[in-house]
């Protein structure tokens, strides 16, 4: 199977753009997504999970610097917003909602290419240290999971709850704030059981006995918690954005 490049999230409206990116950057090694909306890019995120977001301020829903806001709420992957806006006041508000870089069109192709590297670039330079504990391993920079010597492929969002709890190892993790950080809040009606089935889908294959949990423990009626006895992690150099919980009380759960 051939290898996939990094992964880009284009958001855009203007489909002469859409067509040159989605030309040049695969030949530059990318693997191209691309949407028209703000709610399409939202959406998108959540199930591609791309490594990096173009992103258009003017789009037909809503303003870009309002989906720049609402992802920073539940992931840190880098955005660089390529506008036609050429106001300060426009580049300054842009980053301050949370976007990496701002490039005005007209930009060269090479220019382009050059910040997608270095936004790249800033996001390996703070990969944490694999995460053990027992025989769990997590390279979190190759996206990895060994239990033992044998590697465990997971699902996307599998890995990312995997993610998250590794992020607070040892704490307990209520399941709205699971449901918030791995699929950013209230877009599921039954968000709760979703992520009931998903974790039971993780100890499956984390676990020898799922009915013995060695690794996820369960907090009834409060969420789960990672067990951190004996494990490693370098917290310090962690990349992963924590976000404040949801003020509702999270419902009874007890499996």
């Amino acid at each position: 199977m051939e290898k996939q490049g990094p992964r880009v999230l284009l958001v855009d409206d203007k489909g002469s753009i859409r067509r040159t990116l989605s030309a040049v950057l695969p030949r530059a090694g990318y693997t191209v997504y691309q949407v028209r909306s703000g709610n399409e890019a939202l959406r998108r995120v959540q199930f591609t999970r791309p490594d990096l977001i173009l992103l258009d301020l003017g789009l037909p829903d809503m303003d870009g610097k309002e989906v720049i806001r609402h992802l920073r709420g539940w992931v840190p992957t880098p955005i660089i917003v390529i506008s036609d806006r050429r106001e300060e006041a426009e580049k300054v508000s842009s980053l301050d909602s949370g976007a990496n870089d701002y490039l005005t069109r007209p930009f060269s192709t090479d220019e382009l290419l050059a910040r997608m590297r270095v936004a790249l670039r800033s996001v390996s330079a703070t990969q944490i240290d694999p995460f053990t504990v027992d025989d769990l391993r997590v390279d979190l920079g190759r996206r990895e999971v060994f239990i033992g010597q044998t590697q465990v492929k997971l699902t996307a969002t599998e890995y990312d709850l995997l993610k998250v709890l590794i992020h607070h190892a040892g704490k307990l993790r209520t399941h709205h704030e699971l449901i918030h950080e791995v699929w950013g809040g209230a877009q599921y009606q039954d968000a709760v059981h979703l992520l009931r089935v998903t974790l039971s889908h993780l100890r499956c294959k984390l676990h020898l006995d799922p009915t013995r949990p060695r690794y996820i423990v369960t907090e009834p009626g409060s969420g789960y918690r990672l067990r951190a006895k004996n494990s490693h992690y370098a917290r310090g150099a962690a990349s992963f954005l924590t976000v404040s919980s949801p003020k509702e009380t999270a419902s009874s759960m007890t499996n």
